[in-house]
């Protein structure tokens, strides 16, 4: 259509309805006759149609070609319809013919198909109802020979089921009534069978389990029959158990203690001896009866894995694993063990007195279940073996028995009372500690007190000995119980001024500690004596226990540093007043014997008054001797480094300062038994009094030096030789003698010490090349020489 008329169209009013999808004849007349005039109405609808007309004429003209070539295409496409007609009406024509000579033949083949159908079922029948007949007829022969013939006549019975399945054979009068003896002969093989497997399980006969297997595995129902087996097995443990710990079934069966004429042996309402005593004279026997049907089942897998099926030769256990059995030991452990667990747990959540005795006396139930097992060890070889001793298993199956532990599994249904158990001990082992240690307590337990915990915990060792994890158990208690008894002991320590002097008599704070040292040791002493005897005690409680012994060894010395460390700071400041002594006179030519200095005789009274006053306190000698060791061996390092620091040293000061080392020796003798079993700082003692009457050139040649004396001390040594230009390490660095004593405590390395020489030796060299001197101090090359070797011999170790 042109634009501009559709334009037109849709710009005037009249037509804009026409052109709507929705138009509707009858409300538009319906309209123009009540609002509109008919002859203006009729006028415009006039105007468009002369304007339709016009616009279908010019169409027409503009394109009459293309409309007569498709007037003449439909007139040749009514002559191509006219002639698929005639083609149609001739096929189906043929399709008729072909039809009525097809229709007759395929009507007898249907027929004769299905005449042949029921000939051959008919047939299928009749060889059915002959083998029924023949098998029947020889099935009576077989049930006649018993338990001979069981095997065949399950036999028999399997093909008979055969032939019976998937066919209705009711209503055939011959084969009626040898249906009916066929049921009634299955019924009773099965029941022998049944009968023959239980006997068999019973006296461990496994002829009779292996041929009633074959039976039930002919009549097909060997599966079926296994489980049918374990479940009888699993409820009769189940049943055992309840009547184990029945308390009605109990109460009416006689104690197990031997009783005195005249005496009742049914225990009498809460008497509680009477009734454990029964209890466990009745777990007794229930472990009797597990130990019985563990031992049939394992008999029962033992023959399944031996015996083979004589048609196909596979093993009767390869026949349940590819029916998706699993080992039938394994099963029947797993269940065994969740029904011992499941049945103790709610037996003693119903009666109070089971709970009582099992967690009051789990060793004595532990023990019984170690018996077990030690009795059934024997029948868990099938789930702990590795693969090639495993005869019968699947290699999937024997891995997963290898991840299985039987003894784990069946210790862990008592693990209720086990923790139980271990909470109660808990509680028995600090009981005691607690009672000792009241609160606000100034005195530590006494010998009597100390010896009634160890005996507790001797006590709850010796009964845990029926097991190795249950004494670990409990050695981990008792170490608790140890750290309980050094921490209670911790707080009562003094800890102030008071309990680390030295000038007064021993301050009560320090007689306090001293007290607790003392129970710590005693404490030590009789729990290591217990582990000492002990000897089914596992090697790993032992080292629980050992462990916690050493903390209160640690106590004890973490009480008695406070006043080893004040004895160590007076010998220091004693032998610092050496220095206040004149030591550069020269040897007396009258007195022979050489009298020690006057700090030497301060410091032997004050180790006499530690040792009397202090130390003697204690009753653990050996154990102060070992504490107090150190502080000798460092009294003798302090003489040593502070001799070497003198200067001027005459020879009277070397005679003196040589006496004052013998007299070192007697001073320390208080504190050890031997003063050589101080080891080096003994030996360096003996090695420096030599040394203060030979040469440098000796000193430098001295096997001692390096190996006893270290290069540092014979190099200090070496200062006091020296002429003053050569100044001391200390005296260079401008340091005070007590704060070159701090130094060379906080710096024990040779190399630093070495380091400090060194600068020392390089500032005299510098002053020397001040001076403009012309040569060093005869001892400076000496001195250098051995510092070399000192830096050689630290740098290779």
């Amino acid at each position: 259509m042109d634009p501009e008329l559709l334009k037109q169209l849709q710009d005037d009013e009249s037509f804009q309805e026409f052109l709507q999808e929705g138009f509707d004849v009858k409300d538009h007349t319906n309209k123009v006759l009540t609002h509109l005039s008919i002859g203006d109405q009729l006028l415009k609808l006039t105007e468009g149609i002369n304007l339709l007309d016009k616009e279908l004429h010019a169409q027409v003209a503009n394109h009459h070609e293309d409309l007569l070539s498709q007037a003449t295409g439909i007139e040749n496409l009514e002559g191509v319809l006219q002639m698929m007609q005639t083609r149609i009406l001739a096929l189906q024509t043929a399709v008729e013919r072909i039809r009525s000579k097809v229709v007759e033949p395929y009507e007898k083949i249907v027929a004769r198909t299905s005449q042949l159908r029921r000939l051959q079922e008919a047939c299928d029948l009749l060889r059915r109802i002959i083998r029924i007949l023949y098998l029947s007829k020889r099935l009576h022969g077989q049930l006649q020979g018993g338990a001979r013939e069981i095997t065949k006549a399950a036999q028999s019975l399997n093909e008979l089921d055969y032939l019976f399945h998937g066919v209705d054979l009711s209503g055939i009068d011959i084969v009626e009534q040898d249906t009916m003896f066929i049921r009634r002969a299955r019924k009773d093989i099965e029941r022998q069978a049944q009968k023959m497997l239980h006997q068999g399980m019973e006296t461990q006969n496994q002829t009779q389990v292996a041929t009633s297997l074959q039976v039930f595995h002919n009549l097909g129902s060997l599966s079926e029959t296994v489980n049918k087996v374990m479940t009888d097995c699993e409820d009769d443990i189940r049943s055992n158990i309840k009547t184990a710990l029945s308390v009605q079934l109990i109460a009416s069966q006689p104690a197990n203690p031997v009783r005195g004429p005249g005496r009742a042996s049914m225990p009498a309402p809460g008497n509680t001896a009477a009734f454990r005593a029964t209890l466990w004279t009745n777990l007794e026997k229930l472990v009797d009866q597990v130990y019985a049907t563990c031992g049939q089942v394992h008999h029962l897998q033992k023959v399944l894995s031996k015996k083979r099926d004589p048609v196909t030769h596979v093993f009767f256990m390869e026949q349940l694993y590819k029916e998706k059995q699993k080992n039938i030991l394994h099963c029947f452990w797993e269940s065994m063990t969740l029904i011992v667990r499941g049945e103790f747990v709610s037996n003693a959540n119903e009666n109070t007195f089971i709970k009582q005795a099992f967690e009051g006396e789990y060793p004595k139930l532990l023990r019984l279940f170690n018996d077990l097992w030690r009795r059934l060890e024997q029948f868990t070889v099938g789930m702990t073996s590795k693969p090639d001793q495993t005869h019968g298993l699947r290699k999937t199956e024997v891995g997963e028995a290898a991840e299985y532990d039987p003894e784990q599994a069946l210790k862990e249904s008592l693990d209720v009372f086990e923790t139980a158990y271990l909470s109660r001990s808990l509680s028995r082992l600090f009981d005691p500690i607690n009672l000792v240690f009241p609160g606000g307590s100034s005195q530590p337990p006494s010998d009597n007190e100390i010896e009634g915990i160890s005996k507790t915990i001797q006590s709850e060792l010796s009964v845990a000995s029926v097991d190795q994890n249950l004494s670990i158990l409990i050695a981990r208690n008792v170490a608790k119980t140890l750290q309980l008894y050094a921490s209670k002991c911790e707080q009562m320590l003094c800890t102030g001024g008071d309990a680390s002097q030295v000038i007064a008599p021993p301050s009560a704070g320090q007689k306090k500690n001293a007290a607790v040292v003392n129970s710590l040791y005693r404490f030590h002493q009789s729990v290591g004596k217990i582990v000492t005897n002990l000897q089914n005690l596992p090697e790993q409680a032992g080292q629980l226990i050992v462990s916690a012994l050493q903390e209160l060894v640690d106590q004890m010395s973490a009480a008695l540093k406070p006043l080893l460390d004040s004895v160590s700071d007076a010998i220091e400041a004693i032998i610092l007043t050496m220095h206040n002594e004149d030591f550069k006179g020269k040897a007396p030519k009258d007195t022979p014997d050489t009298p020690c200095s006057l700090y030497m005789r301060e410091l032997q009274g004050f180790i006499s008054r530690v040792q009397a006053e202090y130390l003697a306190q204690f009753t653990c000698t050996d154990f102060i001797l070992q504490s107090i060791n150190p502080v000798a061996s460092r009294a003798i390092e302090l003489f040593i480094v502070h001799a070497t620091l003198i200067r001027p040293l005459g020879e009277g000061g070397k005679m003196r300062l040589a006496a004052d080392c013998a007299q070192m020796e007697l001073a320390l003798a208080p504190l050890c038994h031997r003063l050589s079993d101080l080891g080096r700082p003994y030996k360096l003692l003996r090695a420096f009094r030599p040394m203060l009457f030979q040469t440098p050139e000796h000193i430098v040649t001295n096997t001692t030096v390096g190996e006893i004396v270290p290069y540092s001390t014979v190099l200090q040594f070496l200062f006091s030789k020296a002429p003053k230009e050569l100044m001391s390490p200390h005296e260079g660095a401008g340091w005070s003698i007590s704060r070159y004593s701090q130094w060379l405590c906080d710096h024990p390395s040779e190399k630093e010490r070495l380091a400090l020489i060194r600068g020392t030796l390089e500032f005299y060299v510098q002053g020397v090349n001040a001076r403009h001197d012309k040569e060093y101090a005869p001892i400076y090359p000496i001195m250098l020489g051995l510092l070399q070797k000192g830096t050689a011999a630290v740098a290779t170790r």
